[in-house]
């Protein structure tokens, strides 16, 4: 009877408007962010097989999730992966012990994630913390590789300054397009720049990696990913659903990517999340007039998710052997938006703005203190000028 239903559903509701419009939500999410998350996984200490696994998981578990909860929910809603946490790994030094403490940090972020859908008290704490200060946080933690096409300059100029032109062009044409532009340029200036394609594999990867745990890489790598995650992606994208008129069961939505952040770590996946940009390809008007129909544009974004997946392990050695410069430019491009937004939240408030700058300089700094890395330390000093701020407001 539920198949029945499904199928009446699947019948009514779908259009090649919403296919199209999940189709090119799915590549815009991942052409935009793949580059970030192989170099962070690489960053925290990932073999290239292990980041193949990370990436082939995420993109099946994603898939699935976001084909599961848009048929239960009827909601244009996609799951994908946390691209200011990837960044995260690339600001954060590894952890000594290798990149099983990484894995450890992934499934405990997911284990907060999970916690705070279904425990009241830790939505509370999460929704504490000042929007300017977890705005500097993340702007601190892209700030260093967003600098990276600008220092690839002196390596690779012309093509530096190829795929910037491009993503600039495009841009002007299609802002959603323009970095997945700069993306298949880059593709293709690696391509002929490669030496030895032989080492090219399509085979499909998987390896599991026992999660090992550590109070000081859960302080320096887990609660900052944790607080990023939140206020990086799952916020905004609860916002594109509630601007589009769709009120989604919060709790419900953690808990499932919370549970899919928890699935994937041992595989090498970094944490889970709601999309927002790509979500809100799905969830407006452009990808159908009626409301109720535009479920099933997340849905297919969903299945080219998990097609997409079939080809990680050929995306990942092809990553492997190009030029590094190459890939962190692009990876820096990509996070151009995600530095602009965390800028201008950050000193949206004049008066939060100096505890803004101090958490900003912290998490931009790669500073590590016990072990502990600059994004918590970013956001415990921020907070705690803010705290001294409107004190001595009071006082006065």
């Amino acid at each position: 009877m539920a198949i029945e239903s499904l199928w009446t559903a699947i019948r009514r509701d779908s259009s090649w408007q919403a296919a199209s419009s999940g189709s090119l939500a799915a590549f815009v999410g991942f052409g935009s962010s793949f580059a970030v998350i192989l170099h962070g996984v690489a960053a925290a200490g990932a073999s290239p097989v292990q980041a193949a696994s990370g990436l082939f998981a995420l993109l099946v578990v994603t898939g699935l999730f976001s084909i599961l909860v848009s048929v239960k929910l009827r909601m244009p809603i996609i799951v994908a992966w946390t691209t200011p946490g990837a960044a995260l790994l690339v600001s954060t030094p590894a952890p000594h012990g290798g990149f099983a403490y990484t894995v450890g940090a992934f499934f405990v972020c997911g284990l907060l994630i999970m916690m705070t859908g279904f425990w009241p008290v830790m939505s509370r704490i999460v929704g504490a913390i000042p929007r300017s200060l977890a705005s500097a946080m993340l702007g601190g933690i892209v700030f260093e590789l967003c600098l990276a096409p600008i220092l690839g300059l002196r390596d690779k100029p012309l093509f530096i300054v190829l795929i910037l032109l491009v993503w600039v062009v495009v841009g002007r044409i299609r802002r959603t397009l323009a970095v997945p532009a700069a993306v298949v340029v880059a593709v293709g200036l690696a391509a002929l720049d490669l030496h030895d394609a032989s080492a090219i594999s399509l085979h499909l990867p998987l390896a599991w990696v026992t999660p090992r745990f550590s109070l000081s890489v859960a302080i320096s790598v887990a609660v900052p990913l944790f607080v990023v995650t939140m206020a990086g992606q799952n916020i905004p994208g609860f916002a594109v659903l509630n601007i589009n008129g769709y009120r989604p069961r919060h709790g419900f939505l953690l808990g499932a990517t919370g549970l899919a952040s928890m699935l994937v770590a041992p595989f090498g996946g970094i944490p889970i999340n709601l999309a927002a940009i790509t979500a809100a390809m799905c969830a407006s008007p452009e990808a159908h007039t009626d409301a109720d129909r535009r479920w099933w544009a997340s849905a297919v974004a969903g299945f080219v998710y998990m097609a997409i997946g079939l080809f990680s392990g050929l995306i990942t050695t092809f990553i492997a052997l190009s030029s590094p410069v190459l890939i962190t430019a692009v990876a820096g491009i990509a996070l151009f938006g995600a530095l602009a937004s965390s800028l201008a939240g950050a000193v949206a408030e004049p008066a939060e703005r100096d505890a803004a700058m101090v958490t900003f300089l912290m998490a931009a700094s790669g500073l590590q203190i016990f072990g502990i890395g600059g994004a918590f330390w970013g956001l415990l000093a921020g907070g705690a000028v803010l705290t001294l701020q409107r004190v001595r407001s009071k006082m006065s």
